[in-house]
């Protein structure tokens, strides 16, 4: 089990490396992370919801992504509230108190799913959630040491060293956690690490010392791999690097919401060498793009009084008059209509918001969610896409669909003669064919020519493979095997 001294540490990445490199070695592997909390969601071929994480790691170990191996995910709605979804399904809306209460019935869940997992697969590579230390966290955890008694896992902690204090943070949660909780951490990973190792020596000498368990593993800070992060902590945080668009590039701005949700969705356009992706947080950082996209969100109402409160109201609009493609995904497809209907009070207080209008669309907000699969069309281009679709809303329009997929169903519409338009689908630039499609029309807009080839493709296999050999090479796989060897009492 890999938990962290933070949230961020790397835990998801390190538990997707070793979900692939015990799948080399010949081992049936699943992942598991009991209680996910992340805007990040995926819906499985049974019309399940998911954390995303899992989801990657459920392509490295090369399974098709299975609710059970995040049986609750909490999607926070309000800075002290979250929808919570048990085995693939919404329970309610709770506050922290409330989903307290409810922990012992969902406890129930976890078991089992792991049950199930444990016994289907050799081995469980299992993910914790912020840190094992957080002492007022503890006496309601489900997802970190109670989990890894539960599964009598070895814990290896990792610590971000790029953040700093990494070191006093291995020493300070060995300090504060009991002596049933020390016995399961077998070591610790030193993560995201620049430099000469050599320089470690002397903190690893001491970590050994004052704790008993030794540094296992130094991970080097990871740039160039095209893995999905887990959640907004990384955009937040800056993963997605604002940089300079230079004369061969088209610029795509994306709108940092509060609620943001999803925002993976970017991924595959972040890596093509002809796009630059800047992340917009104020309206004066909207100069001269070449498309804006709007996210998904998980409150859309209070992230249009956001918009609205900002200026992006006009900055938008005002954008779309001078030609800049504008989609919205989701979330910021409903955004992009007239006005959004909440009757029963999913999202507001007041039961509607209104849109920014330069769609024709109305949306209402239904008790029951929709998460469904779906493979198609892109109808002006007429390149396949495929996704997902979560969300409450209902769109209805007079404009024609931009979307047609296999199961005969459409979705999606435009305005502005095309040049803005939304759809539900999550994941829609991830075909390598309709994002080039996508980008060259930005590029002939721009004055530049058609590649009219795949340039980058999104190829997050080959990556994975490419991350389990960097991560392979940073431990000793004798060492971990031992560690993994069941305890005489187990």
């Amino acid at each position: 089990m890999f938990q962290g001294t933070s949230s961020n540490a790397g835990k998801s990445i390190l538990t997707a490396a070793f979900c692939r490199i015990f799948l080399q070695d010949g081992l049936s592997v699943a992942p598991f992370k009991s209680q996910n909390m992340s805007l990040n969601s995926y819906v499985t071929r049974d019309g399940m919801e998911m954390g995303r994480a899992q989801v990657v790691q459920a392509m490295a170990a090369k399974l098709d992504p299975d609710w059970r191996m995040n049986p609750i995910l909490l999607k926070p709605n309000s800075d002290t509230g979250s929808q919570v979804i048990v085995n693939g399904r919404p329970v309610d809306n709770m506050n922290v108190k409330e989903y307290h209460s409810y922990k012992s019935t969902a406890w129930k869940s976890v078991t089992r799913c792991y049950d199930e997992l444990a016994d289907q697969f050799d081995c469980i590579v299992l993910e914790g959630a912020g840190s094992p230390g957080e002492i007022n966290l503890k006496k309601h955890d489900i997802v970190n040491m109670k989990m890894a008694a539960y599964a009598n896992a070895p814990v290896l902690l990792v610590g971000d060293i790029d953040r700093g204090g990494v070191y006093a943070s291995f020493a300070g949660i060995m300090d504060v956690l009991e002596e049933w909780e020390r016995k399961l951490i077998s070591g610790f990973v030193v993560n995201k690490f620049r430099g000469d190792e050599s320089l470690l020596v002397e903190a690893h000498e001491f970590i050994l010392s004052h704790t008993g368990k030794p540094v296992v593993g130094v991970v080097p800070f990871i740039t160039d791999l095209s893995v999905p992060q887990e959640d907004s902590v990384s955009m937040k945080e800056g993963f997605y690097e604002n940089r300079q668009t230079t004369e061969s590039q088209v610029e795509i701005g994306v709108i940092d919401l509060p609620h943001i949700s999803n925002f993976t969705d970017i991924d595959s356009l972040y890596y093509e060498p002809d796009v630059n992706i800047r992340i917009i947080r104020k309206r004066e950082e909207i100069i001269k793009p070449d498309a804006i996209i709007i996210p998904g969100s998980k409150n859309v109402a209070a992230d249009l009084h956001y918009l609205k409160e900002r200026g992006f109201y006009e900055a938008i609009t005002n954008l779309a008059d001078d030609g800049c493609i504008i989609v919205g995904i989701c979330g910021g497809y409903q955004m992009l209509g007239t006005k959004m209907a909440d009757p029963y009070m999913i999202e507001t207080r007041s039961g509607d918001i209104e849109g920014l209008g330069l769609i024709e669309i109305d949306t209402v907000l239904n008790l029951e969610k929709t998460l469904q699969r779906k493979e198609g069309i892109h109808l002006p281009s007429g390149r396949k896409v495929t996704g997902y679709e979560i969300h409450h809303g209902i769109s209805e329009g007079v404009n024609s669909a931009v979307l047609s997929f296999n199961d005969g169903s459409v979705c999606g519409s435009s305005g502005y003669n095309g040049r803005v338009w939304g759809a539900y689908l999550h994941g829609i630039f991830d075909e390598d064919l309709f994002r080039r499609w996508f980008i060259d029309d930005l590029r002939e807009r721009k004055g530049m020519s058609r590649e009219q080839r795949v340039v980058a493709p999104y190829n997050l296999d080959e990556s994975l493979d490419d991350l389990a050999d960097t991560v392979r090479s940073c431990f000793d796989m004798e060492e971990i095997y031992r560690i993994m060897e069941p305890s005489s009492d187990s």
